[in-house]
């Protein structure tokens, strides 16, 4: 286990930094905008509108629309703490230096507030709008991802992001919890297939991006055991994963259209582990990492397909 890094600082050595000029007020929003992690914030509200769909009861028009609005909002609130903290490795690492913070354009002060005005905003709405249960779990995977996740495990252990990969499982629960006020057998499935899907994408991410990650001193598991024990415990977990996808099917949430779409997308992903260890490690990871975010689409997706070839049939 590594030695936490404590390298925050109010001001980073950004070059010309000190002179930053007042910017055009659609740029100022566009970097508001990337703050809220636009592309994780989009996977996480797909996902939860899915089980808002698939939940039992049902839900009207305003109410979900308030809902996915909400959750939408309190992912993108967390990831905006989330860089808020991380402004010191971000500015460390080639993927993520032009970020807001690490370059400048907005102060540390202005994504703190942002992200804990957005928070408190989104977690009262979904109390005041849906059901204390959405909000209390949205509440909570806040919390997880900031403080548990951002906080306490990224800088700190190898299994930052095994035991972090809840705070990402938690959105189907909720959507589950818009529709219900409570959290069922489904929801635990979806949040299973989540919690395995995270560990081989997050990994081939850092077998990839190792450089970044070794420059700004966080402790990924390519950095900590090597790529050999990296690749086995990403096909440990896939192994897992792809079993796991039907569960849905077992249990009575979805039809042959779900149960066909998930071996097919299981073939592809255990196709493109394969290639993992029969290529160069590094680079079949890669591909291996584009492929993960298209198989939890597709995952998702084939819920939702299913459930209306049901519905219509």
């Amino acid at each position: 286990m590594s030695e936490p890094i404590n390298t925050h600082a109010d001001a980073l050595p950004v070059p010309g930094r000190a002179a930053r000029l007042p910017r055009p007020v659609r740029f100022r929003i566009r970097d508001y905008a990337v703050l809220l992690k636009p592309r994780v914030m989009g996977l996480v509200v797909f996902t939860a509108v899915v089980w808002l769909v698939l939940a039992p009861g049902t839900v009207d028009v305003w109410t979900g629309l308030v809902a996915v609005v909400a959750i939408a909002a309190g992912a993108g609130a967390a990831g905006a703490i989330n860089m808020w903290y991380d402004r010191d490795i971000d500015g460390s690492m080639a993927r993520t230096r032009l970020r807001p913070l690490p370059s400048g354009r907005l102060s540390p002060l202005e994504a703190l507030v942002f992200g804990v005005v957005l928070s408190a905003g989104s977690v009262f709405t979904l109390a005041l709008a849906v059901n204390g249960v959405a909000a209390a779990l949205l509440g909570l995977t806040i919390f997880y991802y900031v403080v548990i996740y951002t906080v306490w495990l990224k800088r700190r252990t190898a299994q930052n992001i095994v035991i972090g990969g809840a705070s990402g499982a938690l959105p189907p629960v909720i959507g589950w919890a818009c529709g219900s006020a409570e959290v069922g057998l489904g929801a635990v499935v979806l949040f299973a297939i989540i919690f395995l899907w995270t560990p081989p994408h997050s990994w081939a991410l850092a077998l990839f991006r190792s450089g970044d990650y070794a420059a700004a001193g966080v402790p990924m598991l390519p950095l900590v055991a090597g790529v050999g024990a990296t690749k086995r415990r990403m096909a440990a977990y896939t192994a897992l994963l792809i079993p796991v996808t039907l569960l849905p099917v077992v249990i009575g949430l979805s039809g042959w259209l779900y149960g066909a779409t998930a071996v097919l997308l299981g073939i592809g992903l255990a196709h493109h582990m394969a290639r993992l260890y029969v290529e160069d490690g590094v680079a079949a990871a890669r591909p291996l990492f584009f492929f993960t975010i298209y198989y939890l689409f597709g995952i998702f997706a084939a819920l939702l397909a299913d459930n209306a070839v049901a519905a219509w049939g």
